[in-house]
């Protein structure tokens, strides 16, 4: 006996990477959750909780896990949200901005070779992923909120050097324990 937990729909060009060679990210998922996973080619993900699984948290990992994976997560970066310090933030671009200035948006994120991402990614200490018309970042709650501030500050047009500023002053904060100051 299990219980359904969701249904999640993911785009059909990442089916083939949620699956992985020979299956194996689907069954690493499955193990370390503890829960069921179908999938079809039309990119429908149902997730099942058997009844002898008693960790929900693991369950919600699994569903964010999937989620990463579908926003184009590489999986082996995915799998650091079964650590319970670590979330998933999705970032709908459309809620943000219009068609029109999407790519103009989009480019301002990446940056010149990427440089922009990567910069943000590393003093955050965390992953983030354009996919489409999302953003996806991994890590723990308070590098997240900075790193969304940060993009959130690009997407509205701030300088990219009044951001990398923000940055620089923030990594300080980021690395000290905010529940045990020195």
């Amino acid at each position: 006996m299990s219980e359904t937990l969701e249904i999640i729909n993911i785009p059909k060009d990442r089916v083939a990477v949620l699956i992985g060679k020979k299956g194996e990210i689907r069954k690493k998922i499955e193990k370390q959750t503890g829960v069921k996973i179908e999938i079809n080619s039309d990119g429908e993900v149902i997730i099942t909780r058997p009844v002898e699984c008693k960790d929900v948290l693991k369950a919600v990992k699994a569903h964010d896990l999937i989620k990463a994976i579908a926003r184009g997560v590489n999986p082996e970066k995915a799998f650091k949200l079964l650590k319970p310090e670590i979330y998933l933030e999705i970032i709908d671009l459309t809620e943000l901005v219009t068609d029109k200035s999407l790519i103009r948006v989009r480019s301002r994120i990446i940056g010149r070779e990427g440089k922009s991402r990567k910069y943000i990614s590393k003093l955050t200490e965390t992953e983030i992923v354009i996919y489409g018309k999302t953003i996806s970042i991994i890590g723990e709650l308070l590098n997240i909120s900075v790193a969304k501030k940060s993009i959130i500050k690009i997407i509205e047009g701030a300088p990219h050097s009044a951001v990398f500023r923000y940055l620089e002053i923030n990594k300080i904060k980021l690395k000290g324990d905010p529940f045990n100051p020195k």
